[in-house]
């Protein structure tokens, strides 16, 4: 079995460009026990340039412990994590540069890339600081061999424009994020997730999955189509797929969160069977319930289809069909809000959300949880 290892990498300047340093640990997959560190400062660097260095510590780490194992890069940078993923073109030349480099360490095939938040990425963060208030014992890193990459760092990488704001961004990649219509549990408000009984739609639920359907045509419809593969939504994205002219896909990734033990329970008798495990399941996104899986878990998998259908079908329209877990990831995400906020987020059946993304990372909500046409 190929061993798994985990780099996490952080840089920072103090200045933007400043002071810089970088710092990385490297984890095993399964005990999550620390075998490596690195850390070092960079002179005056820019925060990109310290975040690729870290990065580039990092895998340098990882591959001098086992040049077979699959590395699973966790970074607080998205501009990195995204540029390495290849979704995100890297315009800078000493950006390229460093890209490269990391790319040479490590084969494609035995590296993923995770964008993680700053308070999960504390260990590194904690090298970085260490390193920048002389706290730690490191030198300069002997790898850095081109002399004038200071001056390079000082021409700043832009972070992406807010629309409207900055240039033109090019063409949009536009997402209308439906929830499927109403049925029995819906309405008797219990939990309905993945491994349950899969209902289908109410009658009501079937005039709102019309609703929805005629509202997007209004629109002027879409090119793509794809929707949870559980019955409420594929019946949802069959009247959809009857308007507009479009074949629905179903992903699996986009299914409902399982809810285990507690699936076909109301949120009361949950509450009373379980009061410490809910309590604990709603404030943190790490707790499952009793054979279900957690918030992280469904954002995981769920951003993962995000990030495929960005891919195959950029500046497309895309109608997404899901439930209300899968639509509160897509919609935390494009805000960039923790996790454990999305669940404030009221997403009523049958309604619309639209989520724009750009070629270089950026995104907008321009509309959210739409009902108005039910």
């Amino acid at each position: 079995m190929t061993r798994r290892l985990i780099v996490e990498a952080d840089g920072g300047s103090r200045g933007n460009p400043g002071p810089a340093a970088y710092g990385a640990v490297v984890r095993d997959a399964t005990s999550g026990q620390v075998l490596a560190e690195r850390a070092a400062t960079l002179g005056v660097a820019t925060n990109n340039v310290a975040e690729y260095r870290g990065l580039i510590a990092g895998l340098e780490a990882a591959h001098e412990l086992d040049s077979t194992a699959f590395i699973d890069v966790r970074l607080d940078s998205k501009l990195v994590v995204e540029q390495m993923s290849g979704r995100w073109k890297i315009k800078h030349p000493a950006m390229q540069k460093l890209a490269l480099e990391a790319r040479r360490l490590v084969p494609a095939d035995q590296v993923s890339y995770r964008w993680i938040p700053r308070e999960q990425n504390g260990a590194a963060d904690a090298l970085v600081n260490a390193a920048l208030d002389g706290t730690l014992q490191v030198v300069p890193d002997a790898q850095i061999k081109d002399t004038d990459l200071g001056q390079q760092a000082l021409q700043l990488v832009p972070e992406p424009a807010i629309p409207g704001w900055g240039p033109d961004l090019g063409p949009e990649t536009t997402f209308y994020l439906i929830r499927h219509g109403v049925t029995a549990a819906t309405s008797e408000r219990r939990f309905s997730g993945s491994g349950g009984s899969d209902p289908q739609l109410s009658d009501r639920g079937q005039g709102q999955a019309a609703a929805a359907a005629r509202a997007l045509g209004a629109r002027g419809g879409a090119d793509v189509l794809v929707c949870s593969p559980l019955r409420r939504t594929t019946e949802t994205a069959a009247a959809i797929a009857n308007e507009l002219g479009l074949v629905a896909e179903p992903l699996a990734g986009l299914r409902e969160c399982a809810f285990g033990e507690w699936d076909g329970l109301t949120f009361a008798e949950v509450a009373t069977g379980w009061p410490g495990l809910m309590r604990e399941w709603l404030s943190s996104p790490d707790v499952a319930p009793p054979g279900g899986e957690t918030l992280r878990q469904v954002a995981e998998r769920v951003n993962a289809v995000v990030d495929q259908l960005r891919s195959r079908h950029s500046a497309r329209k895309i109608v997404v069909v899901s439930h209300v877990t899968p639509i509160r990831v897509c919609i935390g995400n494009a805000l960039d809000v923790p996790i454990s906020a999305i669940t404030r987020l009221d997403v009523p059946p049958a309604s619309i959300s639209t989520v724009s993304w750009w070629a270089d990372g950026n995104r907008a909500v321009r509309a959210f949880a739409d009902a108005a046409h039910t």
